[in-house]
């Protein structure tokens, strides 16, 4: 649509990261279930933006250094539908909702839902989490993850739906890292390159090097179970609700169809959209530009005439 779309991050503390680990499937569950719920209230309430708004959600479980680090990132239209369905409510330029509200309220929903995942025995505890098993451990366990500051994050708004596009072409189905971060494998070892979001006006790529067994756990821990949908979407874009919600949105913005979207001159262009790859560019340099210099026929043989 054309609105400003917003991305807002939902990460999780490592206490319950540890969780996570060996109830993947619960957590995982909870983490979109609680998301959800924590945007779609704050959204609609008239304090902020009173309005009822749509967002897919992507789970990512990695850092840049393939450490176990489960996360949300939300793609969010900047605005929503009225609670009267009469017009369109935008948000202010380039500010969706206040991350510490959202924060808190993802935090408390969390914990109560965890706590009822407890009390129905859905949690499994193995390795260094097998004392939780006991009621008044695991509440002493998440006590002070209750007064904790939870990390939301919001980034930098894309600049519109041809931004959301280039994302959804190179970055969804990445799991854990792609090829062109691996530099060598060799003597057993694996070197790959790394952004470290830690530094602060100083270069943040460096280079890792990892036995291989490291490595490939590091790896392995990022597969998800059988059949988890790892993309999800809500609200207005949720898939019961579509496609009559997004005839409404279009019908309030004012605007066509075929306006809404991407109208790239040739293949080439319509392909970097989709992608973010360039066929304008050589794929291994990335940086030299091609150009066609001939044209070849197939070879049809000797004419036997």
């Amino acid at each position: 649509m054309p609105v400003e779309y917003f991305h807002v991050v939902f990460t999780l503390p490592e206490e319950i990261a540890t969780l996570a680990f060996y109830n993947q499937k619960v957590v995982y569950d909870i983490l979109f279930r609680i998301t959800c719920e924590t945007l779609l209230t704050i959204a609609r309430d008239p304090q902020h933006l009173g309005a009822e708004i749509g967002f897919f959600a992507i789970l990512h479980t990695w850092g840049q250094n393939l450490h176990f680090h489960p996360h949300l990132h939300c793609v969010i239209p900047g605005g929503g539908i009225a609670p009267d369905q009469t017009h369109w409510i935008s948000c202010k330029p380039r500010f969706f909702l206040p991350v510490k509200v959202l924060s808190r309220l993802f935090r408390r929903l969390f914990l109560l839902a965890l706590e009822k995942a407890f009390d129905t025995d859905q949690l499994q505890f193995h390795g260094g989490t097998e004392t939780l098993r006991e009621r008044k451990v695991f509440l002493q366990y998440l006590a002070p993850l209750s007064k904790a500051e939870w990390v939301v994050h919001a980034k930098p708004p894309f600049g519109g739906p041809a931004h959301v596009l280039q994302y959804l072409g190179r970055y969804i189905h990445r799991v854990a890292l792609s090829n062109d971060r691996l530099l060598s494998q060799q003597n057993g070892q694996v070197t790959f390159r790394y952004k470290d979001y830690r530094l602060h006006g100083r270069e943040k790529q460096k280079v890792m090097t990892l036995s291989e067994e490291e490595f490939t756990r590091r790896f392995l821990t990022h597969i998800l179970p059988p059949g988890f949908q790892k993309i999800r979407f809500f609200g207005f874009l949720s898939h019961r609700r579509r496609k009559q919600q997004l005839a409404l949105c279009r019908k309030l913005l004012q605007t066509p169809a075929q306006e809404l979207l991407p109208q790239p001159e040739d293949y080439r262009e319509l392909y970097q959209a989709l992608t973010g790859r360039s066929l304008k560019r050589c794929p291994a340099c990335g940086a030299a530009a091609m150009r066609c210099v001939l044209i070849t026929h197939p070879y049809k043989g000797l004419d036997s005439s």
